[in-house]
């Protein structure tokens, strides 16, 4: 049970003014010169904004609000002060369809895993900064403030050799999609729980799993980040039936992906080729 507050009237309608309005966070300059390192810092100073508002005795509801929240409106704060020209797509913001004319686009989860982080003490959420320019994921980074750790594309995570004696594939604690039991066994794999979308896919790059296999509805947001992460640390990502996960669409639905290990592609590809999900 959470620590109760004097001002918890205010602070449920709000969040801690002292957490919302605390100032800035200052980047060096070689951070901001460098968009690989801006991801990584965006989405490691929003973790840590993240981890103070869960510290102020806020529950349920209330508290994943004050989360989306705060992350949201920092990231769009020092998005504006550090890329003031480039568009953004956040899950928290109105969608402005300028995006789809610019050439460098931020694409945003401001909390990935609302669900796990408003049940303190897990650690399986995580904050999604990715870029697209010119059609391509070009910079990207997952911070998981529980593992103080950010995985990011400027120095990409090194994959090591699977542990396991056979597949493990990670899914939704609440919502796996039918299929991937089928194909648990098709495979003579074990399926990993777990919850945010960014845990799932950096849980293969941690070699926790070795695929996460996704057909129940997503947006671009979801996964921008951790398969730019994904990618960078040489794994294979696709759509479920094996074409090219595409990014600044005009409906940012995407609902499927694949991220595996390269030598697993054609054995899940082999299964999800021709899925009706």
């Amino acid at each position: 049970m959470a620590e109760s507050h004097p001002d918890s009237c205010l602070r449920s309608a709000l969040g801690d003014p002292t957490v919302m309005n605390a100032p800035l966070p200052h980047a060096p300059a070689d951070v901001t010169a460098d968009d690989h390192r801006l991801a990584a810092w965006l989405a490691t100073v929003a973790g840590a904004r993240l981890e103070e508002v869960r510290e102020q005795g806020l529950e349920g509801r209330e508290l994943k609000d004050a989360g989306d929240r705060s992350s949201h409106e920092l990231l769009m704060e020092l998005l504006d002060v550090h890329r003031p020209h480039d568009a953004v797509l956040s899950e928290e913001g109105k969608d402005d369809p300028v995006r789809l004319t610019s050439k460098r686009v931020w694409i945003i989860d401001p909390l990935d895993g609302t669900r796990e982080f408003s049940e303190p003490p897990r650690d399986d959420w995580a904050v999604h900064v990715a870029l697209w320019q010119d059609g391509e994921l070009t910079a990207g980074a997952v911070a998981q403030p529980g593992l103080a750790t950010t995985f990011g594309t400027g120095q990409p995570p090194a994959v090591p050799p699977s542990t396991s004696d056979r597949p493990r594939i990670a899914v939704s604690r609440t919502r796996p999609p039918a299929f991937v039991t089928d194909l648990a066994e098709r495979l003579g794999a074990e399926l990993v729980p777990m919850g945010s979308a960014g845990a799932k896919v950096l849980s293969v790059v941690r070699d926790v799993t070795d695929a996460y296999v996704h057909a129940g509805g997503q947006y671009e947001w979801d996964s921008a980040a951790p398969v730019a992460v994904a990618r960078a640390a040489g794994l294979f990502t696709s759509r479920i039936d094996g074409t090219q996960l595409v990014y600044n669409r005009p409906d940012p639905l995407l609902p499927d992906l694949i991220v595996c290990r390269p030598e697993l592609a054609e054995q899940i590809l082999a299964f999800t080729r021709g899925l009706e999900v």
